[in-house]
């Protein structure tokens, strides 16, 4: 039996990588649009906005402000790599800021900034980079004494699921699973 959280936070690369209909309308789900390869229409994207604000899943844009405000989104995704968008632009519309993290101390900066939460990578290994480290659940939980406020995000799949009981995050993050294997959204519910 897998083990619920608080949050979840589902990046997705374009709007047709998650079907919304499998997920149960409620506040845990944090959608983040992180489309940067192919251009999609507004329309379709504004569509697919509504239907989250309809199940009470929170949007947010990565990485791109005008997208952000056309599209009413309730906060902004930061890209670690990114060092052009400020969260400060964001604190006097009230829209929150989730960013993403790879070391101790990206995430200390990015909570002295203000982020709402930061994804810090990689949980697990990941298949695109076999060799390179991850903290694994013993290290990530050191992690959390910093703060409760960062997410693990990287190498969750559908056959360690049942591991992240063990974290002590509030939440996770996934992104490729959600395409390879859609599945794994109904085992969140």
């Amino acid at each position: 039996m897998f083990s619920y959280k608080k949050k979840y936070f589902l990046i997705i690369q374009s709007i047709y990588d998650i079907n919304l209909n499998n997920i149960k309308a409620n506040n845990k789900f944090f959608i983040i649009y992180r489309n940067h390869k192919t251009k999609e229409k507004l329309s379709e994207i504004l569509k697919f906005r509504n239907k989250c604000k309809l199940k009470k899943f929170l949007f947010f844009v990565a990485n791109n402000i005008v997208l952000a405000r056309l599209l009413n989104s309730d906060g902004i995704y930061i890209s670690s790599w990114n060092t052009s968008i400020k969260p400060s632009y964001f604190r006097h519309l009230n829209k929150s800021i989730i960013g993403s993290a790879h070391s101790v101390r990206e995430i200390t900066s990015k909570l002295n900034q203000g982020y709402n939460y930061v994804l810090v990578s990689k949980l697990f290994k990941v298949d695109y980079a076999p060799k390179e480290k991850f903290y694994g659940v013993i290290k990530f939980n050191r992690l959390l004494e910093i703060n409760k406020k960062i997410i693990p995000l990287g190498g969750i799949k559908l056959i360690n699921l049942n591991k992240l009981k063990i974290v002590r995050a509030e939440g996770f993050a996934l992104m490729s699973e959600i395409k390879k294997k859609p599945a794994i959204s109904n085992r969140l519910f």
